[in-house]
């Protein structure tokens, strides 16, 4: 037979927002950081590409 559960208090759900929030902020800091160096010229990022699109450009 099913029990009710405890209420989950708010620090907790504020928390774990927090927690996600600030992962989502530096997750799109990065990205933008990313960004800017490809733009620049100056990154070291490799596209990745698939073997067809190297038969294409041939």
């Amino acid at each position: 037979m099913a029990c009710p559960k405890k209420k989950t208090s708010k620090s907790k759900r504020d928390q774990r927002r927090a927690h996600w929030r600030n992962q989502a902020a530096k997750e799109a800091q990065k990205a933008l950081s990313l960004g800017k160096s490809v733009l620049t010229g100056r990154s070291t990022f490799v596209y990745p590409q698939d073997e067809d699109e190297e038969e294409e450009n041939e």
